[in-house]
């Protein structure tokens, strides 16, 4: 953990999810060439599902795909359609958290814009060719419109950080200082990009905590997310038996060390680590209560048919978020692609878009 001195801050800064100018998400529609083709009408109910609960949340929405016609006809009986954008754009997958526009605000003038950093399927792990040029080609549609910082030489994921919006940052070592990242071997030089490029004033670094079945390398936002008021909510596991349970409470440990700026301990909600759930060929899902999406009104949450996990972890996002919405979507089918709410959403303010 390092901290810098207010002369050291970079501007611009990066906004925190729970900014109220975060009035629209975008998303990635799956599609017949990813991996979703053998379950594709299983997901687009999820999908769709998901669109239906982002404009219950007050949001617009903008939905990339290369099959327009066919997410219309999906969406075709949804209510406040005129709030979603539809545009044109090829895909290899649906994670637009790790390749979608990292939002930041000028120091001096506060405008809001973008930072497109380098996506390489998790450290090489999956073909990114398309992905990583997504949002550039939605900007260029003029679908959504905004300045854009192209870090293309740095590889960063947006589930592998989290931020308080005044240059607290959040991440895991195990992702960060994968070698089919950057290179990077130092925490030093994660931390001078982090600065460089979204106004990180410290870096608070995890050294522990992982899920079965994640192919992210430990991304934070499966793990443990900043909150308002100086909290942080994290995965716990409440079941000895776990297989995932001394790694977690060595990540909580950890979690119980860090402090704000100000020097005082951070409020910890422990959210509960859901039941195993698990594939056709018997691997562990990595499911997590964590992988929420924070909207100005409400908190989008993924549920998996456990009514008493699903309860116990909407009744502490409640206690996080006093005054939003809990809004629910079931994503057991998401999870068997590895990912969940949280992966599959990107914030970003509605003054880009062309509706």
């Amino acid at each position: 953990m390092t901290d810098k001195t207010p002369q050291d801050i970079a501007s611009p800064i990066m906004l925190a999810e729970w900014d109220v100018r975060f009035d629209a998400t975008l998303i990635a529609w799956p599609h017949r060439d990813t991996d979703w083709a053998e379950r594709l009408a299983e997901v687009d109910m999820c999908y769709k599902d998901l669109t239906v609960a982002l404009l219950k949340a007050g949001q617009k929405v903008v939905i990339a795909t290369p099959e327009p016609d066919r997410v219309r006809e999906k969406l075709a009986d949804v209510r406040e359609i005129d709030k979603v954008l539809i545009i044109a754009c090829q895909t290899n997958d649906t994670w637009t958290r790790d390749y979608g526009p990292l939002t930041v605000s000028s120091g001096d003038t506060d405008e809001l814009s973008a930072v497109s950093y380098k996506f390489n399927g998790w450290g090489l792990k999956f073909p990114s060719d398309r992905d990583n040029l997504a949002f550039l080609n939605l900007v260029a549609t003029k679908g959504i419109v905004t300045s854009v910082s192209v870090r293309k030489r740095y590889v960063l994921e947006g589930g592998s950080i989290e931020t308080d919006g005044r240059g607290t940052i959040l991440t895991t070592s195990e992702c960060m200082l994968s070698i089919n990242r950057n290179g990077f071997i130092t925490k030093e030089a994660v931390e001078k990009e982090l600065a460089a490029g979204l106004g990180a004033r410290r870096v608070l670094w995890l050294d522990h905590g992982a899920l079965a079945g994640d192919d992210t390398d430990s991304h934070i936002d499966t793990l443990a997310r900043l909150a308002p008021d100086d909290t942080i909510l994290y995965v716990k596991s409440y079941d000895p038996a776990d297989s995932h349970t001394p790694d977690l409470e060595r990540m909580e440990e950890q979690l119980k060390q860090f402090v704000t700026p100000e020097g005082n301990p951070y409020n910890l909600i422990g959210l509960p680590l859901p039941s195993p759930e698990y594939d056709d060929e018997g691997e562990r899902l990595p499911a997590t209560y964590a992988n929420f999406l924070i909207t100005p009104r409400a908190v989008v949450m993924p549920v998996y048919r456990q009514p008493r996990n699903d309860d116990m972890a909407a009744r502490m996002l409640a206690i996080a978020f006093p005054g939003h919405e809990i809004i629910t979507v079931d994503c057991l089918e998401l999870i068997r692609q590895h990912g969940s709410l949280h992966c599959a959403t990107m914030q970003i303010p509605s003054t880009w878009l062309a509706i």
